[in-house]
């Protein structure tokens, strides 16, 4: 198959995650975090959560649902890219104040992030990136570290601006994936789908990106080589491939088909990456 490289443009939309307790769910996403929320009437104990400006995740109540197993396909984090430095300061003193639990704090060189878990245990990312023309490289890949977080330095940026919530020009930056193989991972989303590998991790990680973007996709098989996928678990029901037009999509949709690769003929067409991920593909809104 020749080789294609995505358009730069493309990028993660909506995240789908099954939860087991809305109302939990939601005093975190909403009252915590300040996003908003439609409840969608056509499907009961769906909720969609965003912004003024588009939709960032997507809640399915599943009470009855099976803890995620561990050592299994999946979520490793969904990223929210918020517009400022100081916003993910403002995000990190609303925490703070909350007295929320953080997993984790990082300088990735690229940007910096405050990691946390959902009540369910969703792994979440908050981050700010810094200008793309101070991004490290080293050869035709962006260097990326986890080094300690200037925290010090974050929250000198806050002013008196009162807690209003994620802003509104938020998206979801990127998603982070417990995958099976990164061999088969490489081959579906980088020679296939046409993502840049944007960083090698020793021998257990990718991050492939469009558009020279640091990443959109990060694969990790850090719950091992061979994991299997957990269906019918909470966690991550599917996410969102947002090309820029429809030629792009039928383009795309014509080496799925040349590759073998099975599609759903849905309204919203979905496909299965090699570790059992169910992808969306759609059309990104004007």
């Amino acid at each position: 198959m020749e080789s294609y490289t995505i358009p730069a443009a493309t990028g993660v939309g909506l995240v789908e995650l099954t939860i087991i307790d809305s109302a939990r769910s939601l005093r975190f996403y909403h009252d915590l975090l300040g996003l908003t929320v439609e409840q969608i009437a056509a499907a009961p104990r769906t909720y969609l959560l965003g912004t003024a400006e588009r939709p960032l995740l997507q809640l399915v109540e599943q009470p009855a649902a099976p803890a995620r197993p561990p050592r299994t396909t999946g979520l490793y984090h969904v990223a929210l890219l918020l517009p400022t430095r100081r916003d993910l300061a403002r995000v990190l003193r609303r925490l703070a104040e909350a007295q929320y639990p953080l997993s984790g704090v990082a300088d990735h060189l690229v940007s910096e992030a405050l990691y946390l878990d959902d009540p369910d245990g969703n792994g979440l990312e908050i981050y700010a990136d810094r200008p793309r023309e101070a991004w490290p490289r080293a050869g035709d890949e962006v260097r990326m570290t986890v080094d300690p977080l200037d925290l010090d330095g974050l929250l000198a940026e806050l002013d008196s601006e009162p807690w209003a919530g994620i802003p509104a020009a938020t998206i979801v930056g990127h998603i982070h994936l417990n995958v099976a193989d990164l061999r088969s991972s490489e081959a579906f989303y980088g020679s296939l789908l046409g993502f840049d590998v944007m960083q090698r991790f020793s021998h257990s990680a990718l991050f492939v990106a469009a558009g020279g973007y640091h990443h959109h996709l990060g694969l990790n098989v850090w719950n091992g080589i061979g994991a299997p996928p957990p269906p019918g678990a909470v966690g991550l029901h599917c996410y969102s491939l947002e090309l820029p037009d429809r030629a792009t999509r039928d383009a795309l949709f014509a080496r799925l088909v040349a590759a073998g690769i099975a599609m759903s003929d849905a309204d919203e067409p979905t496909v299965v990456d090699p570790s059992g991920i169910k992808i969306k593909v759609a059309i990104r809104a004007l």
